[in-house]
């Protein structure tokens, strides 16, 4: 008889419990704004911090108090023109806008120095976006068509081997391929 005790008293705890949860589901429910959830649903998700908010949602809570909608530097221009439609915004779509300074400044990317990557995956973990590929003990680089540049990688780089550079750095960054000339036949050792 005291199995059946015990199963009669975990299904009376179950049943409490599941009261009383109903109950603070009820009371604790709060009602979210569809502006703001319209809004947050434009955003990009990467919670990189560029728009001086820790968020995308804190950004389209700031943004449905008036905020500007040109601080979304992942979104960039599709957003913005998102924003203004969804907002009925009238005015011509401003340009992104960079929180600290008044122009915005060139676009920065990521860049991972090789010869001091030592695969330790902190910065695929930093980025939002997954734009760093690589494997434990591994080189890593950083797809560039996807990184937002939101220098969130850079951090916790234990070698310091990553740097945000622009467009520009990034190409004198790179090697060169040899120079092929079609004109001539293959050398021996090529063929």
């Amino acid at each position: 008889m005291s199995w059946i005790s015990a199963i009669l008293v975990i299904t009376g705890l179950s049943l409490v419990v599941g009261t009383l949860l109903s109950i603070a589901v009820h009371r604790c429910q709060t009602n979210a704004d569809p502006l703001i959830e319209s809004i947050n649903a434009l955003l990009p998700q990467t919670q990189c911090g560029q728009c001086g908010y820790p968020g995308c949602r804190p950004y389209a809570t700031a943004i449905a108090q008036g905020e500007a909608i040109n601080k979304c530097v992942p979104g960039g221009q599709v957003v913005i023109q998102q924003l203004a439609d969804q907002l009925r915004i009238e005015v011509p779509v401003v340009p992104l806008a960079d929180p600290q300074t008044p122009t915005t400044p060139p676009r920065r990317l990521a860049w991972i120095d090789e010869a001091y990557c030592i695969g330790c995956t902190k910065c695929l973990q930093a980025c939002p976006v997954d734009a760093i590929i690589g494997s434990a003990k591994q080189l890593h680089t950083v797809l560039t068509d996807y990184c937002t540049g939101c220098d969130l990688c850079v951090a916790p780089c234990p070698t310091s081997c990553i740097e945000m550079l622009t467009p520009e750095q990034l190409i004198a960054r790179w090697p060169l391929p040899p120079q092929v000339n079609h004109d001539q036949p293959p050398s021996a050792e090529h063929q």
